[in-house]
């Protein structure tokens, strides 16, 4: 296969993470934002919450997190990302008994998306590795 294309294959996987970061940093400063607001002004009656109120959120943070995680390991982090993205979404139906509603989905997707961004970037440099120079010869090409 041309080098040409080998070349283009490393250069778009590493658009791909790029890309992926600078969404994850967007996301990430925002829950930190969000974050920082509660703790300066805590909720006066945050305690007589039931924990099942407290548990969406819960989820929607671990999918955030995941979102850090994957600076350091995309596809763990991608994976937790999505995984937990997508338990929220279950778990918001059961506990609701109708689904997400679509302007908050689409506000929340950007998470979802950016998870998804880093499952695509592990999965291509996967066939990156063990090359000599630093990449691999595509499985694909």
């Amino acid at each position: 296969m041309k080098e040409s294309s080998i070349k283009a294959y490393e250069k778009s996987t590493k658009l791909i993470r790029r890309i992926a970061r600078i969404l994850s940093l967007v996301i990430l400063g925002f829950a930190g934002l969000i974050l920082l607001g509660h703790l300066v002004v805590p909720e006066t009656n945050a305690a007589d919450y039931p924990f099942v109120e407290n548990f969406l959120p819960m989820i929607l943070g671990i999918s955030i997190l995941g979102l850090a995680i994957a600076w350091r390991w995309e596809g763990r982090g991608g994976a937790i990302t999505v995984g937990f993205f997508l338990l929220h979404l279950a778990v918001y139906w059961a506990i609701r008994g109708y689904f997400f509603p679509l302007r908050a989905l689409v506000f929340f997707s950007p998470i979802f998306i950016t998870g998804v961004l880093f499952l695509v970037y592990w999965w291509r440099s996967r066939n990156l590795r063990g090359c000599p120079g630093g990449g691999a010869r595509p499985a694909s090409l």
